[in-house]
């Protein structure tokens, strides 16, 4: 059976992606200082204006409006920003459930994990190509001042029973000055970006690739500017680009008691050490929480029928060499750093810099 998978991705200067970089700058900085901060301070964007809020729970002292400009300046933004906040302590009833004699999920939550064997980083094809072209775009545009912070990107793979044959689209759009020519940008991202992240694919390139750059004319409203932002937006482009499930929380903002971001981390792990180990060539394990217990209500793994052992085996092999509790979820992943800021863009998986990511034997 033949069907055609795609997955986007958008880089750092989108305004989705803005906002989650900023609140995990909050993150970051509130861990620096008090590495047991319960943090979930968000922020929205609209031209130059930001509005942060959410809840802290920390000793660190934050000047929200200092990190934030400073996140803003790196991204690229060079105005200045009027600012509103909105940020008070968690809730004192929140705390009393997390808090006990061990440490328990924040919120309920369903989350998931997902790995395949169709890439070396274990994940879908079409995602993984569509963050690196906004790598590469990134990677570019620092070294050309006609090419400005925002991007998209879009892939499109013809799947044949299941396995991937080659792309059908690859869509790039990226903001410029006033002074570049349409096909002068076609030009750039062409050489410069699109061939040289197909380079690393070269199998999946061929004549009915269609190669489709700026294809609404003009993009020189970008930023802030062009569209307003906010937290979260982006939970597919930061997961597995639409090709696996998705809980019901995003990542960005939210510290490692909040089981959306962990619990999912944990789930991803999981499932990449099942399809690492060559338990199964797919794998999906979806995880559920609940506001004040310690451990997972239900693990489910589900591994399309690409399974190599008996599932009944696989959920024991599970159960020997992974222990889904908050506590030890936080311990094993070590999530208690600053690590949050790096993972705002181009997705939170399939990038070996992550502890999540890591590859261990399972004890059978």
């Amino acid at each position: 059976m033949k069907k055609i998978v795609t997955s986007e991705s958008v880089n750092i200067g989108h305004p989705d992606k803005t906002c989650d970089y900023i609140s995990d700058s909050f993150l970051d900085e509130a861990l620096k200082q008090d590495k047991y901060s319960q943090m979930a301070v968000e922020c929205a964007i609209k031209n130059n204006k930001l509005f942060i809020y959410g809840e802290a729970t920390t000793k660190a002292k934050l000047d929200y409006d200092k990190i934030a400009l400073k996140a803003l300046r790196e991204i690229g933004y060079k105005e200045d920003f009027e600012i509103l906040k909105e940020v008070s302590e968690q809730s004192v009833e929140i705390n009393q459930a997390v808090v006990k004699d061990k440490l328990c999920a924040n919120d309920q939550g369903i989350v998931f994990g997902y790995a395949t064997n169709e890439t070396k980083e274990f994940m879908p094809l079409s995602i993984m190509v569509a963050h690196k072209l906004m790598m590469n775009y990134d990677e570019f545009r620092r070294k050309d001042e006609n090419f400005f912070f925002d991007a998209k990107s879009q892939v499109s793979v013809l799947y044949e029973d299941d396995k991937p044959k080659y792309f059908t689209n690859i869509l790039i759009s990226v903001s410029h000055s006033e002074d570049i020519s349409n096909e002068e940008i076609c030009k750039r991202i062409l050489e410069n970006v699109v061939l040289k992240t197909l380079s690393e694919y070269e199998n999946y390139y061929c004549k009915e690739t269609k190669i489709i750059i700026n294809p609404s004319g003009r993009f020189t409203i970008y930023g802030s500017y062009g569209d307003s932002g906010c937290v979260g937006r982006k939970i597919v482009v930061d997961s597995y680009g639409g090709v696996a499930h998705v809980g019901g929380g995003c990542f960005s903002s939210k510290n490692a008691t909040k089981v959306d971001r962990s619990g999912a981390y944990y789930a991803r792990y999981v499932a990449k050490n099942i399809v690492a180990n060559r338990l199964a060539e797919r794998c999906e394990v979806e995880a559920d929480y609940v506001i004040g217990l310690e451990n997972a209500l239900n693990v489910n793994i589900d591994c399309f029928g690409t399974n190599k052992l008996p599932m009944e085996e696989i959920y024991e092999i599970v159960k020997k060499n992974f222990d889904f509790s908050l506590q030890n979820i936080i311990k094993e992943l070590d999530l208690l750093k600053p690590i949050y800021k790096k993972t705002a863009c181009y997705g939170h998986f399939g990038r070996e810099e992550f502890s999540w990511e890591k590859i261990k034997k399972l004890v059978k």
